[in-house]
């Protein structure tokens, strides 16, 4: 595939508790075994079949069945579950990947040359490229130009929107959207036109019923089981023009891409009505790629190696590593330096009936810092709708910085700029991203860093590792790319002290 450069119950997470969701009334239907049908089948009953003339000849053909037919049976069931698992050992040996940019409109970057594809055309070639399926994971819809506010900006919205309409009307390409409940304040207009019009098929998880509270907040696309895009951006004009989002494009991996479609398959059986969170998932959903056994995924003649995490636990057949262990791993695993760009970082249960202390990740990034002398530099957004509280629990790292020798935790804030009409566009001009880089790993969620999103919030994690050779500065992977991301906001204008 071709990318074309270009220069929240729980409320929703990114807004504030005014627009909390109203609960939605509880679902009443629940898994079952189908009725029986009623029909006798005992011996003796009304069925001729079993008279007992006839239990000789059942008896010859029960015997032929287990003698002859059965072995065959077995043996091809084994070459089919070969073939699945022999293509799930695979590698990905044809694939592309590329970091995915949305910055804001006002937002330059005067001294830096580095340029990623835009989201708004990863995800328009996504859809025109679509030849049978595109499989959406999303918290809200508000693409149309239309809604939110009228700003001229939208139209790239629209266009989105009118492209799946197309693919999905005109073009016969299947799209399913798995989104969080609706609300009064997220009505999700734009699934609901597209259900109308017959282009998608759409399901909604309601996730006080599921576990009592959190939202659907993974960022994910699937299309044609092969190409992903991962990352922060909503289904929101405002994150093609007026937030800065980043995320990744995976192209031509149907590995991960069958991978990623497990993931969906969870939200899409928990979408039904009456559905539960089940024990145990089926095994079908399961996978062999995680923490431990990593996918080899091919790409630049080097061998890399990457897997994608998930939230909530409950939510996780059996091999998929939850997502907050895998944000540790990253950290516990750096050898010189661990860079974090995230929207919020507080480490409470913040969206609690009262606060809730949450350490982990603050711990493991200290740990880091003091045992192993990895240099921590957190780049954390600034504006109308941060919590007060966020600059109490960042001055903690800080301060951190220097205990000893060697120990080194900087803290800063990226603040967006806004003109007097900018202003006005409400929940905009943020930096949005939600991602970590180290000096051997790249890690692009989908997730803010507060403990609510790691145990009742869903969210997905691409983590990729680059290979082991000699890593230098002229080695260039997607890993190197993104730290360089990183010291261009960390390095730029609009990044501000503690």
């Amino acid at each position: 595939m071709k990318v074309t450069l270009n220069t929240a119950s729980k409320t929703v997470p990114e807004t504030p508790t005014s627009l909390i969701p109203p609960e939605h009334d509880l679902w009443t239907q629940s898994y079952s075994l189908p009725d029986h049908d009623g029909s006798p089948d005992r011996w003796g009953g009304s069925n001729k079949w079993c008279r007992p003339s006839c239990i000789p000849i059942t008896i010859i053909c029960t015997l032929i069945f287990l003698v002859v037919l059965l072995p065959v049976l077995d043996h091809a069931a084994e070459r089919a579950l070969d073939q699945i698992n022999s293509h799930d050992n695979n590698a990905c040996n044809s694939c592309s990947l590329t970091l995915v940019e949305s910055i804001p409109e006002g937002l330059i970057f005067n001294e830096s040359s580095l340029v990623n594809p835009s989201t708004f055309d990863t995800w328009l070639n996504l859809i025109n490229d679509a030849q049978q399926s595109i499989d959406i994971a999303s918290l809200y819809w508000t693409l149309r130009q239309s809604e939110v506010y009228p700003d001229p900006s939208s139209i790239k919205g629209e266009k989105i929107f009118q492209a799946l309409l197309k693919a999905g009307t005109d073009r016969g390409v299947t799209i399913r959207i798995a989104q969080n409940a609706p609300s009064r304040n997220y009505p999700n207009v734009d699934t609901e036109f597209l259900v109308k019009r017959k282009a998608a098929q759409v399901r909604s998880l309601n996730f006080a019923k599921l576990l009592g509270s959190g939202v659907l907040h993974t960022k994910l696309w699937i299309v044609d089981r092969k190409h992903l895009y991962v990352g922060s951006a909503n289904m929101d004009w405002r994150s093609l023009t007026q937030v800065k989002e980043l995320g990744i494009g995976i192209f031509n991996c149907s590995s991960i891409g069958e991978d990623a479609l497990k993931i969906f398959e969870v939200y899409w059986s928990l979408g039904k009505n009456g559905s539960v969170v089940p024990d145990h998932w089926p095994a079908n959903l399961s996978t062999k790629f995680n923490l431990n056994s990593p996918l080899n995924m091919n790409y630049g003649n080097e061998s890399f190696q990457t897997y994608l995490s998930s939230s909530p636990l409950p939510f996780n057949p059996a091999g998929r590593t939850n997502d907050v262990d895998a944000l540790l791993n990253v950290i516990k695993h750096a050898e010189s330096f661990v860079y974090i760009a995230v929207m919020d970082y507080i480490p409470l249960m913040i969206y609690t009936p009262k606060p809730v202390f949450w350490s982990v990740i603050d711990d493991a990034l200290k740990k880091a810092a003091i045992e192993n002398q990895v240099k921590v530099k957190l780049l954390i957004s600034k504006w109308n709708h941060s919590r007060s509280a966020e600059d109490y629990f960042l001055k903690s790292l800080a301060d951190v910085n220097q205990a000893y020798p060697g120990v080194s935790i900087e803290v800063r804030r990226f603040i967006v700029p806004a003109d007097k009409n900018q202003r006005k566009i409400p929940f905009a001009r943020v930096n949005h991203n939600k991602y970590m880089v180290t000096d051997n790993t790249a890690f692009i969620g989908t997730s803010n860093w507060s403990g609510d999103y790691f145990t009742d919030t869903a969210g997905v994690s691409f983590v990729l590792h680059d290979p082991v050779f000699d890593r230098n500065a002229n080695h260039t992977t997607i890993r190197s790319e993104l730290q360089a991301l990183f010291e261009r906001d960390w390095n730029s204008e609009y990044s501000h002290p503690q």
